[in-house]
């Protein structure tokens, strides 16, 4: 049977191989998979260089790639890994720090499309939530879970909209509004590259505040804030509690943190709690949406990206309720078509396109005009 056969065959278990220089890891990986009836273990490998060996052989959906290794690391295992074998999905494992946070969204820029942060090796062995997590997050990137045998598209994929996919309705766009003023933005699995991308292409051509909520730890945003000022014309900062909500600036809530905007005397600030999570997430696109509804009403826009989940749909609905306008990444270009899927099929979105084709929309109704 073929590689491509054996990748799209119905009701097989989700091959999946792990590249970890730690013998522990790699057990209780080897543990945790054998009592996943859904997922086999087709290979270890203890550095990226024999990762990268083995690969094509072993032909995994998933690989799970350790950052730090000898011989040969994660980050120059990576593109190596994608061209051995095209369309496996990579989730990077790395440590939840400044450097590891660095490190983790130069992989995702490069290919990879998730991540997963290690728990301390003192208390590897009690990990339960790390393995949940890490299990979930196989079950979602897998090609039979994501519907699809590929995880990018090219940046500039900026052509005529696809059909709708299946189940989802689109909704009209008014015929008539006000220019949006306040954009909001969520997004989970493969956010990152997906904002870097769009935001690529809103190429600052956009006024009014932008709010963003992306599923991440409190090291991650930070730097994430800073790679989206680097990739866009915009100014961009992680948010802090009663930051004042400035035109043309990217707001990015912070890890663990919700962020709601709220009205501060002829403007707008921001709030941030560690109310409990919603869908849970903590940072949570629903909380965000809800108060840009209520504050904006018909002058709100909402953007809702790549992510596993539903996050992000009551929210749209209340944007929408108020007679604001949702836009959706469309199933072919996402990584996962959970939270925007989950939109598109309640009816509540007006466009399914690539990240950057909804940056060239979102420019369109800022002008005043019909995408």
């Amino acid at each position: 049977m073929s590689l491509a056969a054996r990748s799209s065959a119905p009701g097989r278990p989700i091959r999946v191989m792990i590249i970890d220089d730690s013998a522990v890891v790699r057990g209780l990986f080897t543990r945790w998979v054998a009592a996943a009836p859904d997922i086999e273990l087709t290979g270890s490998a203890p550095d990226g260089a024999q990762g990268v060996a083995k690969i094509a052989a072993l032909d995994p959906d998933v690989v799970v790639l350790d950052i730090e290794m000898p011989v040969m690391g994660g980050l120059e295992a990576l593109p190596k890994l994608l061209a051995a074998k095209p369309g496996v999905r990579v989730v990077m494992a790395s440590t939840l720090s400044h450097k590891g946070a660095e490190v983790t969204l130069r992989a995702l820029s490069l290919g990879a499309a998730d991540y997963i942060g290690k728990p301390e090796s003192a208390r590897i062995g009690g990990a339960d939530s790390y393995r949940d997590e890490l299990l979930q997050k196989i079950r979602a990137l897998a090609p039979r879970s994501a519907g699809r045998t590929t995880s990018s598209f090219p940046a500039t994929a900026t052509g005529a909209p696809p059909a709708p996919s299946t189940g989802s309705v689109l909704r009209p766009l008014p015929p008539a509004r006000r220019r949006p003023e306040i954009l909001a933005v969520g997004a989970s699995t493969g956010g990152p590259q997906a904002l870097r991308e769009f935001f690529g292409a809103l190429n600052g051509a956009w006024t009014p505040p932008i709010v963003v909520v992306q599923h991440m730890p409190p090291a991650f945003t930070t730097i994430l804030a800073e790679h989206l000022g680097k990739v866009s014309s915009l100014s961009s900062v992680e948010a802090a509690h009663g930051m004042p909500l400035l035109p043309g600036r990217i707001h990015l809530a912070p890890g663990d943190k919700h962020m709601t905007v709220h009205r501060a005397g002829a403007g707008w600030s921001l709030q941030l709690d560690q109310g409990p999570p919603e869908n849970f997430c903590r940072p949570a696109v629903d909380p965000l949406f809800r108060s840009v509804a209520s504050l904006f009403a018909d002058r709100a826009l909402a953007v809702v990206l790549t992510g596993m989940g539903a996050d992000g749909r009551e929210g749209a609905r209340a944007v929408v309720n108020a007679g604001g306008v949702v836009l959706a990444q469309d199933e072919a270009s996402s990584v996962v078509w959970g939270m925007p899927g989950a939109v598109a099929q309640a009816g509540l979105a007006s466009m399914l396109r690539p990240a950057p084709a909804l940056a060239q929309a979102v420019r369109a109704l800022g002008r005043g005009e019909r995408p």
